[in-house]
């Protein structure tokens, strides 16, 4: 279905789930390269802008938690760019929808549209999809904040899995917003011109923004590998303590069995016939271990 918002002689339209009717009505209305049509058409697709005589075409991808609110999912924003028409097309990020969603009922009020242009509509929704990414970061910023608190906690299960999650999701970041950095470049470096005048402070806006989140990601990715490292360090550090002192235990143990199994054996041996052959047996394992462990100590073994 398509929804339509008429701004003076500019048309908004926002299809959100298109059938193959749609497309055929807008290739037909709009001449449309057929190669657009068929991106359209399809899922995971590049970020790309293509651009022609009368109008240009852009794939961008933005972040977006998934419904238990943990992973990172790129979502799609596919959008017709022309003189007197906007048309975004496909389940793009939520925030899209959010803005036909108060520009409709703003039309159905009859009330009066700030903007009048396509450049200033792509302008608006470019800007609240950044904030939107931007905020998105922060959260994935504070949760490394929270695991670089509890580092040294004693939740170590909990601690690998929330890393896992992070470092997943900045994984997810780095391969969407990277591949975009030449797309909003164009904007800047004026390969992509639009067709409203002064526009040029507006779309530098747009590219700072980006840049500004692609520091962000490059910075959390640096941060996350180094919390990693922390984390596996000290654990390492655990289990060598804990195998230090299991060795510690059978060294001081060893020659005790030693001492019990050869009085364990059937045979003639010093002291069998002795009343106090026990106490005397226990007195020697006892210093002995009381031995071992003043040498481990001075060694600072222990």
């Amino acid at each position: 279905m398509i929804e339509t918002i008429k701004i003076g002689r500019l048309l908004w339209s926002n299809i959100k789930t298109p059938t193959s009717e749609d497309f055929k009505n807008i290739e037909s209305s709009y001449h449309f390269h057929p190669l657009d049509i068929e991106d359209c058409r399809e899922s995971n697709q590049r970020s790309k802008i293509d651009i022609y005589d009368d109008y240009y075409f852009l794939i961008l991808h933005f972040p977006n938690f998934d419904k238990q609110n943990k992973f990172i999912k790129p979502r799609e924003v596919k959008v017709f760019w022309g003189e007197d028409y906007l048309i975004t097309i496909g389940k793009s990020h939520w925030a899209v929808d959010n803005i036909f969603d108060e520009a409709m009922e703003q039309y159905n009020r009859g009330e009066d549209f700030e903007v009048g242009t396509s450049d200033a509509i792509l302008y608006t929704i470019l800007e609240k999809l950044m904030n939107e990414s931007a905020y998105l970061l922060r959260k994935v910023g504070l949760e490394l904040e929270l695991i670089n608190r509890e580092l040294f906690g004693k939740s170590p299960a909990k601690i690998i899995e929330r890393l896992s999650v992070t470092r997943k999701n900045i994984i997810v970041l780095n391969t969407m917003l990277k591949p975009q950095l030449r797309v909003f470049n164009k904007f800047e470096s004026g390969k992509v011109q639009g067709f409203a005048d002064n526009m040029e402070d507006y779309w530098g806006n747009i590219l700072d923004y980006y840049n500004q989140m692609w520091d962000m990601t490059e910075d959390y990715g640096e941060l996350i590998e180094g919390l990693s490292t922390t984390f596996d360090s000290l654990q390492t550090n655990k289990t060598n303590e804990i195998m230090k002192i299991l060795t510690l235990i059978s060294s001081i143990v060893l020659p005790l069995t030693f001492l019990t199994g050869i009085y364990g054996m059937n045979v003639l041996l010093p002291l069998q016939d002795d009343n106090s052959a026990f106490w005397i047996i226990i007195s020697i394992m006892l210093a002995i271990g009381a031995g071992m462990v003043t040498l481990f100590k001075k060694k600072k073994w222990m």
